[in-house]
């Protein structure tokens, strides 16, 4: 999928060291895809990946949907992977 990064998923990217070929590899093609319930017209594609570290996180993209092509808002991993995951 084509999309935009916005400034701030850019620096939150930069920041939480995730590179842009894992966002890209989430977005292209998610294990799930949620509505955002606190963000209209935008999704949460995430996946449950392996880091550098050797442990399991769960990388949430946050995609807004309604513009042409698409734009990044943030991404971000975290362990608690039980508490996002649609079971």
């Amino acid at each position: 999928m084509r999309f935009q990064l916005s400034r701030h998923a850019q620096w939150e990217m930069a920041r939480r060291s995730l590179p842009v070929a894992m966002v890209q590899a989430v977005v292209n093609a998610p294990e799930q895809r949620l509505r955002d319930e606190s963000r209209a017209g935008a999704w949460v594609y995430q996946s449950r990946l392996r880091f550098e570290d050797g442990k399991m996180y769960l990388l949430r993209v946050v995609v807004a949907e309604e513009h042409a092509p698409p734009v990044i808002v943030t991404a971000y991993r975290t362990g608690k992977i039980a508490k996002y995951w649609s079971a």
